[in-house]
């Protein structure tokens, strides 16, 4: 099981936020991500939205630290990346 994170770098909402990403599939994407206590609506379509002030926890709880550049590498190697007009995955379970 391995999950990535990136800095939080991008701004909106006036914060600032990192995306969080699974290698392998969704499902684990969405496990993390529930264990982590992000909300279903925290998902975009390939990544979780996840606000500057749960960085740490995402670490702390087994995410490993990327760049953006190498984050988006590694989705699309593993063939999840969601390009702009591709339609979004199926929603999860929760």
């Amino acid at each position: 099981m391995t999950l990535y994170i990136d800095p939080p770098t991008w701004p909106g909402h006036g914060r600032m936020w990192s995306h969080l990403i699974s290698d392998v599939s969704f499902a684990e994407l969405h496990a993390f991500a529930a264990d982590l206590g992000a909300p279903p609506r925290a998902f975009d379509g390939d990544h979780y939205d996840i606000p500057s002030v749960r960085y740490a926890d995402a670490v702390r709880a087994g995410a490993a630290e990327v760049s953006s550049r190498e984050l988006v590498r590694l989705l699309t190697c593993a063939g999840l990346r969601r390009p702009k007009g591709r339609p979004a995955p199926p929603p999860h379970p929760r």
